[in-house]
């Protein structure tokens, strides 16, 4: 698999970015070119959204990040090229003015819970991420927790039976 990590030619050139930073940086990270060509247009037909760079390769990401400090990275969970929940443990200490949205194809609650215990702030379905991502995106840049409507009652749950309040990072 070749390694492609895509940034935006100018990120201050365009009409977004004279809007004096209201406008919310994005980092998107997937390893399936479609999934991230979709996601793309989704957070791309939003105002106030900009997408500055994209990647397929975990680590090459992880550096993005570390230099262009987003507001928010959307990243896959299960990316093939590393750890994902080590990957967000790493950047909450490294980026914490970053926070992180996942996506996953899977609605388990457990996996909501470790991505969240690991200091992601938002959990996405990949199934409904053209309705949600834009609203997780936007929580997130607000430091407010996001997840799936249809895995937020058994995280819920979840929380209530182990004790856990909201993940604060």
């Amino acid at each position: 698999m070749s390694t492609h990590l895509h940034l935006a030619e100018n990120p201050s050139a365009g009409a977004a970015g004279r809007l004096g930073g209201a406008t919310i940086r994005v980092v998107l990270a997937d390893d399936h070119e479609v999934m991230r060509r979709s996601l793309r247009r989704v957070l791309d037909a939003e105002s106030g959204i900009e997408v500055i760079a994209e990647g397929d390769d975990l680590a090459a990401v992880m550096l993005c990040v570390q230099a262009q400090r987003p507001n928010v990275l959307v990243l896959d969970l299960s990316m093939r090229s590393g750890s994902s929940i080590e990957a967000i443990r790493r950047l909450r200490e490294g980026v914490p003015a970053t926070e992180i949205v996942v996506l996953k194809m899977d609605d388990s609650a457990a996996f909501a819970q470790h991505a969240i215990d690991a200091g992601a702030i938002g959990f996405v379905l990949k199934d409904t991420a053209d309705a949600e991502l834009p609203e997780a995106v936007r929580r997130a840049a607000r430091r407010r927790e996001y997840v799936s409507p249809r895995v937020a009652p058994r995280l819920r749950a979840r929380r209530q039976a182990t004790g856990d309040a909201l993940h604060p990072h």
